[in-house]
């Protein structure tokens, strides 16, 4: 496994790192049910893999996914970096409401140190700007929560430049969370150049498509996941996006082959290969999942296969 420093911070990571989204279970956005005794395997699988950091957020299956991740790393000789967030809070009826009110925000702190049986959070973010108009507040909550020690470093989740810029007025941002891969490369144009002009690292999310882009998905399972998985009615799992990206992982098959490496890790290795990128967020439900995505984050792509990719963007 690779590293490298995240930002200006002194954290040192793996190219790749665990994403918990989906091991947080049945919720409005979630991934349909899931085995917690197979999600500790994996993500202590993983570990051993050389993965160095586990991303999740409260949001996630509204706490479960962090009280899963304190579960699995319990015990540990050699715990992993913590990475989660703050923003959205729920009800007794599981209803979401967004909040980023001081208040809110330390609550939030106290509820995931809880969760995940740690005494600190080493990056802790605003996962969504939204209410927009209390970002600032937030991160100076944030601030005032590093310098108390209960969390190492700062940074934000799906943030627009001006908005980043806004925060870098109180304190330092030192990452950024977006998507980014070959079917969401949006933030390519402007955000990413940014970041590396800001001494901002970047770790991206999604970097397989919510797994469009691992090679396994086809129209019938797309047709038969269950009906709480929200890729269900995501554009990218539907026509008229879906052929388009189903012709993109043809060409991934052809470099897959070529290096002898599953599809998933090309399209990981694609994502990586942006300079402004630190690493990769990438989801792991299995142990056999973990071991089908860890080669992504050594494998290096030459300039056929570049040529490729780009002929198949271009073309369509």
């Amino acid at each position: 496994m690779k590293f490298s420093k995240l930002g200006n911070s002194d954290l040192n990571i793996s190219r790749i790192g665990l994403g918990a989204w989906a091991i947080g279970g049945k919720w409005l956005w979630g991934w349909g049910e899931q085995d917690d005794r197979q999600s500790i395997e994996t993500i202590q699988h993983a570990l051993d893999l050389g993965v160095n950091w586990i991303d999740t957020a409260p949001v996630y299956g509204l706490g479960h996914s962090e009280h899963v991740v304190g579960r699995a790393i319990q015990g540990l000789s050699e715990k992993p970096l913590i990475f989660t967030k703050c923003s959205f809070r729920w009800d007794a009826k599981g209803e979401v409401t967004p909040s980023l009110a001081a208040a809110s925000v330390r609550e939030e702190v106290e509820n995931s140190l809880r969760r995940l049986k740690v005494d600190v959070i080493d990056l802790y973010q605003i996962h969504w700007p939204n209410p927009e108009d209390q970002i600032e507040e937030a991160w100076e909550t944030m601030l005032a929560l590093k310098n108390e020690g209960k969390i190492r470093h700062l940074g934000v989740s799906n943030h627009s430049v001006e908005q980043m810029q806004r925060l870098e007025q109180l304190g330092h941002v030192t990452s950024l969370q977006p998507p980014y891969s070959l079917v969401n490369r949006d933030c390519a144009e402007s955000i990413l150049p940014w970041c590396q002009q800001n001494q901002t690292g970047v770790i991206c999310y999604s970097p397989m498509g919510s797994g469009i882009l691992t090679g396994a998905m086809t129209r019938e399972r797309i047709d038969n996941l269950p009906e709480d998985d929200w890729r269900k009615k995501a554009d990218d799992f539907n026509e008229p996006k879906l052929s388009h990206n189903l012709r993109i992982v043809e060409t991934l098959k052809s470099i897959a082959k070529r290096h002898e490496v599953n599809v998933a890790e090309v399209a990981i290795a694609w994502a990586l290969h942006h300079p402004a990128v630190s690493g990769t967020i990438v989801g792991m439900r299995s142990p056999q999942q973990a071991e089908g995505v860890i080669g992504g984050g050594s494998l290096v792509l030459d300039d056929q296969d570049f040529a490729l990719i780009e002929a198949c963007l271009v073309n369509g």
